[in-house]
């Protein structure tokens, strides 16, 4: 049975709106965290003239690729092994990155890995999807809940700052183009070179 996340078909459509147009002038995406697969397998056809790489920790791969099984498109790749703060960083040129509610799963230093793995591959735009804090404050009663309940699950999680994410961004020479607001209190940002 394939994994299934009902968050991913709410947010596909919207997350998609916004890829179309800042991915326009892009040829190939990495997505970090490709986690159930949905989201691939809904973009990249959508997406022709991308060729969108998934990747995940290995133990993600069997879901991921079940749903490539059952909606495969040319442009969409088998998922790569990337654990950021173990695995080798695939080789690029990537000039685009995707990655949707993995800030706020990983631990920090695993946040602060991605972007230095990111770096190697110097893409010109990120699209990173979640929720955010902004000067420590929660977007929606509703956020502050599930922080309480990340942390509850395993104390390294939790939502971000998003200005601690952004100066993440801006040392490795992006600037923060777009801050996009999504459904159920989730952003998504788009930085830049």
């Amino acid at each position: 049975m394939k994994p299934f996340s009902q968050a991913c078909e709410n947010n596909k459509g919207p997350i998609l709106a916004i890829l179309q147009r800042v991915f326009a002038d892009c040829r190939r995406v990495l997505e970090i965290g490709s986690g159930t697969g949905q989201h691939a397998v809904h973009f990249a056809p959508h997406l022709p003239h991308l060729e969108w790489q998934t990747s995940d920790v290995a133990e993600h791969h069997g879901g991921i690729n079940a749903w490539i099984d059952d909606n495969p498109a040319p442009n969409l790749l088998r998922p790569l092994p990337l654990n950021v703060l173990s695995d080798p960083w695939p080789k690029g040129p990537y000039d685009a990155i995707f990655s949707a509610n993995t800030c706020h799963i990983m631990p920090w230093h695993a946040v602060e890995a991605m972007f230095t793995g990111i770096d190697t591959l110097q893409p010109q735009v990120i699209a990173l999807y979640g929720p955010f804090k902004y000067a420590g404050r929660y977007t929606s009663d509703s956020n502050a809940r599930f922080d309480e309940h990340l942390q509850a699950v395993a104390s390294h999680q939790g939502i971000r700052d998003i200005e601690a994410v952004t100066a993440l961004a801006e040392k490795i020479g992006l600037r923060l183009a777009e801050d996009n607001a999504m459904p159920a209190n989730n952003q998504l940002l788009v930085f830049a070179r």
